[in-house]
């Protein structure tokens, strides 16, 4: 910045907008929240030096006045220091843990806040000080121009002198008044809100931190006392229990409040300060008067100081909303069992397959018991009394180790890992934790030997945890669809091995209503369009269900690219690549997704000729049913469920689709490819099938996205089903020609579940009905479809309500004698009687429930054969 001729600089405010504006140049600020702490700062001292080199300071009263700023000014920068220490945000995971590092991650807080306290403190003195100070600095400023005013009079004969030295004393009154208006602002937005600050939130901090204490002092002693019951009084352990039980659930929901205080503390802090000094500054504003050209040019960057303050009002309270929920869903989980939560989980990124607190028996002579934090890292067994401490290694080697029960001691809940060298005797605080402690260790052991054995079966643990070692089948499977497992499926699929969007390789996220493969920049950016536009999940983080990595295996980044970019390089829009600015990828990620400004506009000719293509599918499809006794077509084409092997290859084949966009799948190697069949060849039914024969002729007035989406449904073509939402369809669009019938109807008469998984995604309403009151769920079990019956139970779907027939899903399930079905709707209505009858806070749902849930919905993706039967669509009455 240039600097103006000197006497340019006639006023002080000029003087001090110049020195501002060049000192923010000068070091480059482009934070808002470090350009306020450095410029708030510095501009306080200038204003100090100016008003000595401008003769507004008087006397003692001045010297204290600047006094009071100077010592403002230096602990305005020492508080800076503690903010930006103050950035440890609690996981309330780990407070669930109750583990070493979430202790020791409360203790830098608790400091951290005493110390921010004590400085809010002094500067709230020091800001009395100053407005008293400024007070006393007024009153003598009001005698020096009342004794300019006495002065004028005296000189009535000397009109100049009189009319100057009136004005003068009219001036510096102003000055006086604006002075006044200062020391109250500063009042007000220095004093006042940062006591409340102090005396509210951090007193509610304190109070937390009391009742956290207190707990957790009763929970030691709790679990002291029963791990001190023995074994052969029944009253002492039952007590001892109870009291463990319900010692445990109040230090959870208490330490639970605790995280959210100390969560919503860090959070509202930044504002609070930050808006104490913006207002001070504004009052600055005002006090060198409007029209000034320092204050003139420095106010663009306070309004935009304004700005962000309110964005981060707005932030403030999201995030807590956020963190309310999240407390909420936690604590719900939290309170389903009694015991804590342990789950081996060999894909941890930390590479600690279970961790949790133990008693150990000590090898001294006393054989005193401790309590110690246990885990299994590294193919071995070690311990450690605190955060910081080294781990102590129990095992080296858990290969050769064995694990066994103890029932022979005092103690219960014992369990022995015995080695060559020693053995190691420990206590879970439960049975149910003990035979999960020994599972962990087994399923270790096992994995040790196979890791040993041959490190490259590492990236498929379905195949690496299918030993004996994890008895559960189910279990085996789930594990399959987490981690390394998901993300190589997915990656095989051509074009994913790169963002989507910039290209960036190795990409780690995914928009799972979109089916493409994202990297962390993307992702976040995706985020910020909302769930209507996006839904990102972590390709390594996240648990998949099979459903729904089978859709990100039928579309990929280059079935969504020949969609969304179909224009780009005509319009000669330039792709962002990784490490542009950040602003120039949302641009392109909004114009791409939210404005859709790359999609190829379809002429109601070409959009008729692909409806057309599509229904033609259906006849295709149908044509094994050619053999049945016909009956009167409907008004429209409808899309019926097919019964020959040509419906499989609607999902298998590639070459169906009618732009050929799917036919890029082929090339995927058969061991990363999900796009399997889904349906399996039924038997000849006894009765006659609907039938779609006739030609279809439509209007290109009759065309539109919706319709192209309702035949695509059908027909299991996921890339036309995708090119229909490009161009506006609605996913709950209604065809009145065919029973007001929606594409997820459509979908289920197709028998794909990934189809209908996809539009789920894309915001279907799974309980929409149709002209005969029936709904999806209706239409799944009236056709036997028993996965899709799972999918729409897990997503909600009502199994109370009833068609024109007064027919409800149970009743048709029953009817058609459908085993499995039955079994899944009684089980989801049972589950749902259970959880109104807890209440919100009780169980989010049975282990029973869960389990067998989980095993249909694998089932249905990986042997559709023993789930579905073919059931009568409609009666031949009818």
């Amino acid at each position: 910045m240039v600097a103006p001729p000197h006497n340019e600089l006639k006023t002080t405010e000029q003087m001090m907008s110049y020195w501002l504006l060049a000192e923010s140049e000068q070091l480059g600020l482009t934070d808002i929240t470090n350009a306020a702490s450095v410029l708030g700062d510095d501009s306080i001292s200038f204003a100090t030096g100016s008003w000595e080199k401008s003769g507004l300071c008087c006397g003692r009263d001045c010297s204290r006045w600047l006094s009071s700023l100077a010592l403002i000014r230096s602990l305005w920068i020492t508080i800076g220091e503690v903010q930006r220490k103050m950035k440890v945000t609690v996981d309330f995971e780990e407070c669930l843990k109750d583990s070493p590092r979430f202790r020791a991650t409360i203790e830098e807080v608790e400091g951290d806040v005493g110390e921010l306290e004590s400085k809010l403190d002094k500067l709230v003195k020091l800001c009395i000080g100053m407005i008293d100070a400024g007070k006393a600095y007024n009153t003598a400023n009001r005698q020096f121009v009342s004794g300019i005013r006495e002065l004028a009079q005296h000189s009535t004969k000397d009109e100049v002198i009189e009319s100057s030295l009136t004005k003068f004393a009219e001036s510096l009154q102003e000055m006086i008044n604006y002075h006044t208006i200062l020391f109250d602002q500063a009042q007000r937005s220095i004093k006042s809100q940062l006591q409340t600050f102090v005396k509210d939130d951090l007193r509610k901090f304190k109070d937390a931190k009391k009742q956290f204490d207190k707990v957790s002092e009763e929970k030691e002693t709790a679990l002291g006392k029963n791990a001190q019951a023995p074994r052969n009084k029944q009253h002492e352990m039952e007590e001892a229990t109870n009291i463990l039980t319900a010692t445990r659930k109040c230090f959870r929901h208490i330490a639970l409040d605790y995280v959210l205080q100390i969560n919503v503390l860090q959070s509202k802090r930044r504002f609070e300060i930050l808006k104490s000094m913006l207002s001070f500054m504004y009052a600055h504003l005002t006090f060198f008067h409007q029209g000034y050209d320092l204050f003139s040019e420095l106010q663009p960057l306070m309004n935009l100081l304004g700005g962000q303050l309110d964005q981060l009002v707005v932030d403030a309270a999201k995030e807590k909303r956020d963190m309310e929920q999240k407390h909420s869903t936690i604590q719900q989980k939290d309170f389903s069992n009694d015991d804590t939560k342990l789950e081996y989980n060999v894909d941890t990124d930390n590479g600690i397959a279970m961790e949790g607190y133990l008693f150990k028996r000590a090898s001294n002579a006393f054989k005193t018991w401790n309590r110690r934090w246990f885990s299994i890292q590294n193919d071995q067994l070690v311990y450690q009394k605190k955060f910081k401490d080294i781990p102590t290694v129990v095992v080296e080697d858990l290969r050769l180790c064995t694990v066994k029960q103890c029932e022979d001691i005092e103690r219960r809940f014992c369990f022995e890992v015995v080695s060559p060298t020693k053995s190691c005797m420990m206590q879970a605080d439960s049975e149910k934790l003990r035979l999960a402690w020994i599972k962990a260790v087994q399923s270790s052991i096992a994995t040790a030997f196979r890791e040993k054995g041959e490190d490259a079966e590492k990236l498929d643990r379905k195949s690496s945890t299918s030993t004996g070692s994890l008895d559960s089948g189910g279990e085996v499977k789930e594990k399959s669809l987490k981690g390394d497992g998901a993300l190589q499926r997915v990656l095989a699929i051509p074009g994913n091995g790169s963002c989507c969007d910039c290209g960036q390789a190795e990409p780690r996220w995914a928009s799972i209503n979109l089916g493409i493969t994202l990297c962390i920049e993307c992702s976040g950016i995706h985020r910020s369009l909302g769930v209507h536009f996006s839904k990102v999940r972590s390709l390594t983080l996240d648990s998949w269900e099979p459903e729904l990595l089978k859709l990100m295996c039928e579309l990929g980044n280059g079935v969504i690219n020949q969609i969304y970019e179909a224009q780009r390089e005509e319009l000669c829009f330039k792709k962002p690549q990784p490490g542009d600015p950040r602003q120039e990828i949302e641009a392109y990620i909004r114009a791409k997704y939210v404005d859709k400004r790359f999609v190829r506009k379809q002429s109601a000719e070409e959009q008729r000729s692909k409806v057309i293509a599509l229904s033609k599918k259906e006849k295709r499809l149908s044509s094994s049913t050619e053999h049945l006794p016909p009956r009167p077509p409907p008004p429209t084409p409808r899309l019926r469920p097919a019964s020959s092997a040509s419906v499989r290859s609607a999902d298998s084949g590639i070459q169906n689709s009618a732009d050929g966009s799917r036919e890029m799948l082929a090339s995927t190697p058969s061991n990363n490819s999900l796009s399997e069949a889904e349906l399996p060849e039924p038997p000849i039914p006894p009765f006659p099938l609907p039938r779609s024969d006739s030609s279809v002729f439509l209007e290109p007035g009759e065309c539109s996205p919706g319709l192209q989406l309702y035949w695509a449904s059908y027909a299991r073509s996921l890339p036309d089903m995708a090119e229909a939402f490009a161009h506006g369809a609605d996913v709950n669009w209604v065809n009145v020609d065919d029973q007001n019938r929606t594409p997820l109807v459509q979908a289920v008469q197709g028998g794909s579940l990934v189809t209908c998984e996809f539009l789920l995604q894309n915001g279907a309403n799974v309980n929409q009905q149709d002209i005969r009151g029936r709904g999806p769920l209706h239409h799944a079990t009236i056709l036997g479809h028993t996965g899709q019956v799972c999918l729409f139970l897990k997503r909600g779907a009502s199994q109370n309500a009833v068609d024109i027939d007064s027919k409800s899903p149970l009743s048709i399930a029953v009817n058609a004698a459908n085993a499995d079905i039955v079994t899944l709707l009684r089980l989801a209505k049972m589950n749902e009687e259970m959880r109104e009858a807890e209440g919100p806070y009780g169980q989010t749902g049975d282990e029973t429930y869960q389990d067998i849930f989980r095993d249909f919905s694998q089932m249905a993706s990986d042997d559709p054969d023993k789930l579905n039967r073919f059931q009568p669509y409609d009666s031949p009455g009818e």
